[in-house]
């Protein structure tokens, strides 16, 4: 009965690990078709962004179902009941980072207006880039239970701040300096804190896996200041 026990949870581990895996990689699929319909102006390829999240939402649901279920007919203790119980936390916060792609791709079509001439439009996909594979590198922390890893991306966090502070203050520039460019600007304004945020929160996916792996929360650090907007 032990050994039955014992693969039944291994199985369902492996299966959490899956749908996981499948809603970060369209999460991190969602952000770069967001990006990449930003830059070429592509309506229908941010359109098919915003439709996709529904897929994602369907496997945070599928995700919950089956962690909770495992927690009832398993009985997990110790490490495996941390991994569980970071998979349920991890969900929400990979949910959000597709909710976050998807608030890109709403946007396209408004900065598509007019045509583009500002120089934050050149940054904002390598900040994407970078934010991108913190989610990535967070998503196979949690599969490896790499405590190294994990930690490897909260360093990371202060790069997408970085970014973040020199789009905002450049674009609050040419907004001074040219008022026309207000309605375009803030909303690139939106796109750049849409990326920081999931920077944010693939760092909290970070911290969770390097809590489920070692037992030990990660000391209070000192994250890049951002300027918030509202």
């Amino acid at each position: 009965m032990a050994e039955h026990t014992v693969k039944a949870f291994d199985e369902d581990i492996d299966k959490l690990r899956g749908l996981i895996a499948e809603m970060g990689g369209r999460a991190e699929s969602a952000l770069e078709d967001a990006m990449t319909a930003l830059v070429r102006e592509d309506k229908k390829l941010a359109a098919q962004v915003v439709a996709g999240d529904a897929r994602i939402d369907e496997l945070e649901s599928e995700v919950e179902k089956l962690a909770i279920q495992t927690i009832a007919l398993r009985a997990p203790m110790a490490n495996d009941l941390r991994e569980v119980i970071a998979a349920l936390k991890i969900v929400g916060v990979v949910e959000r980072i597709g909710d976050y792609a998807k608030n890109i791709a709403k946007r396209v079509p408004l900065v598509a207006v007019n045509k583009r001439t500002l120089e934050p439009v050149s940054l904002l996909p390598s900040m994407a880039q970078i934010a991108g594979e913190m989610v990535h590198d967070a998503l196979n922390a949690f599969s490896a239970r790499d405590a190294d890893l994990a930690l490897a991306v909260v360093n990371r966090d202060t790069v997408v701040d970085d970014f973040y502070n020199s789009i905002f203050r450049t674009l609050v520039t040419f907004m001074v300096e040219n008022p026309k460019t207000i309605t375009e600007c803030a909303h690139l304004l939106f796109i750049a804190k849409n990326i920081e945020r999931i920077g944010d929160h693939a760092t909290n996916v970070a911290e969770m896996v390097y809590y489920a792996a070692t037992g030990q929360y990660l000391p209070d650090r000192e994250r890049g200041e951002t300027t918030e907007t509202s």
